[in-house]
């Protein structure tokens, strides 16, 4: 492709996300595809020859559209946010564009040095003291792995230079809410603890960790010969946005010497407000926290910040230095490969500093809070309707429903839950997530694309009422 045609079909790929961007609203939120239906219509083999790029295209706008589900829509209600907005695309397109790497600060010393300003700003704008240090990585799986590497090293004063935890006479053992993201399991599994020894710990009638369940795990553990090593407190579960209480948790870290890892990946967004951030009282307490600027921030995926308390500890545990990668430049500069596991990083630092630029701390903050009210207003509606419940507290964007009819219980329920979340997902209109809370189905209605305004979230209410009310269509 000649320069001449990389201008022309970069202005027609604009042209055309523009165009899907303001007509998104038209669409059916969820794709109606069946599985296969995609790549029955792609060829088993590569082409041989070039082909156009407006070949090309017009298979995108035949294939590919109609098996995508469209996260930027203003019915998206499901999972969490994943905003995208446009002047971060611009910002990762220009990054892309540019093709750069960060092996070490000599590689790209642009890409390092505005991703230090990038988590500097955002350290600010949640109101972090300056001993925190960030860094860009993918996503809050990585990150967590990253801080379970880093707390079993410093239990077993950096054992993996050793023998590994293999040598380790005492198992260590893990606590996180029986509420916390499955990535936790994982990287606890990754990490080399086990899955034997990661503790769940229970909830309280808010969803939330219980300091007391956890100072007894560790004291069961203690005494069963194990050798407690890490907590992980959630600031905004991904089932009810639950909030652990970081506080008391930090108590309980310091008295037995834990690592104390906080995972805000959603709720961290909101720590921009300071009316938010009662919900993380006691974060300056813990040694690591993530939270993804890609989720309701508005940060085009991936871009999940990762804040340590000590950076010396992180870039021992995570280090490389061969030769090939030394520069004269290493005694004065971060360099970034150090702080993670990727070797190469993409210029991340890009779509955050663009979209922080053209939307400013007000704008970020009037839309945050535009999506929590909006939320408020949902949570309002359905508690005064008979027969409709909110399943837990609601302190973000967030709410936990079930309606529940005269008659129906149990099984029966659930199967009432998930025929009515189905039906709305399957008219197109709306995209709900169900979910299990205490053994029973549910639906979770997540407020925060980034289009989503009042009359969307009026109009959702509607429906649920509409296909939860009346299974049959008919209306009395």
């Amino acid at each position: 492709m000649t320069p001449d045609e990389f201008r022309k079909f970069g202005h027609q790929m604009i042209d055309w996300i523009a165009d899907y961007r303001a007509g998104v609203a038209e669409l059916p939120v969820v794709s109606g595809v069946r599985p296969g239906d995609i790549k029955a219509q792609l060829p088993a083999d590569a082409p041989l020859q070039a082909e156009s790029f407006d070949a090309i295209l017009a298979d995108v706008q035949r294939i590919i559209m109609p098996g995508l589900s469209h996260w930027q829509h203003p019915g998206f209600f499901a999972y969490f946010p994943s905003n995208s907005l446009p002047s971060s695309v611009l910002g990762d397109y220009l990054a892309t564009g540019l093709g750069t790497l960060g092996l070490a600060w000599q590689s790209c010393p642009a890409l390092t040095e505005l991703e230090e300003v990038a988590t500097d700003w955002l350290r600010r704008m949640t109101g972090l003291s300056d001993a925190w240090s960030g860094v860009i990585q993918d996503t809050a799986s990585t990150n967590t792995l990253v801080a379970l590497l880093c707390a079993r090293e410093r239990t077993t004063e950096h054992g993996a230079s050793r023998g590994g935890l293999q040598a380790e006479q005492q198992a260590l053992t893990v606590y996180c809410s029986d509420q916390a993201h499955s990535s936790v399991d994982k990287a606890a599994l990754l990490a080399g603890f086990g899955r034997h020894n990661l503790r769940h710990v229970a909830h309280d009638e808010a969803f939330a960790m219980r300091p007391d369940e956890l100072r007894r795990l560790i004291a069961a553990d203690i005494a069963a010969g194990k050798k407690p090593c890490a907590i992980i407190a959630t600031t905004g579960t991904t089932a009810t946005t639950a909030l652990d209480p970081i506080a008391p948790t930090a108590a309980v870290a310091r008295e037995h010497g834990l690592w104390l890892h906080v995972d805000a990946a959603m709720a961290g967004s909101a720590m921009i407000l300071p009316e938010c951030r009662w919900m993380w009282e006691g974060v300056e307490q813990a040694d690591s926290l993530i939270f993804n600027a890609h989720k309701w921030l508005g940060v085009a995926f991936d871009c999940a910040l990762y804040y340590v308390r000590d950076p010396q500890h992180l870039v021992r545990v995570m280090s490389t230095n061969p030769s090939y990668l030394r520069t004269a430049a290493d005694a004065e500069v971060k360099n970034l490969r150090d702080w993670g596991i990727p070797l190469g990083r993409r210029f991340r630092a890009l779509k955050l500093w663009f979209l922080l630029r053209e939307q400013g701390v007000d704008g970020l903050q009037a839309r945050l809070r535009r999506d929590i009210a909006n939320t408020q207003w949902l949570a309002d509606q359905v508690k005064a309707t008979p027969n409709w419940q909110v399943l837990a507290p609601v302190p973000l964007q967030t709410i936990c429903v079930r309606h529940t009819p005269s008659g129906l219980s149990d099984e029966a329920l659930d199967r009432h839950t998930r025929a009515w979340v189905e039906r709305i997902n399957r008219s197109g209109q709306a995209w709900l997530t169900p979910a299990v809370l205490e053994g029973r189905w549910m639906a979770r209605v997540s407020v925060g694309a980034a289009t989503t305004e009042q009359d969307d979230v009026a109009r959702l209410w509607r429906l649920m009422r509409q296909v939860a009310e009346h299974p049959d269509g008919n209306r009395t």
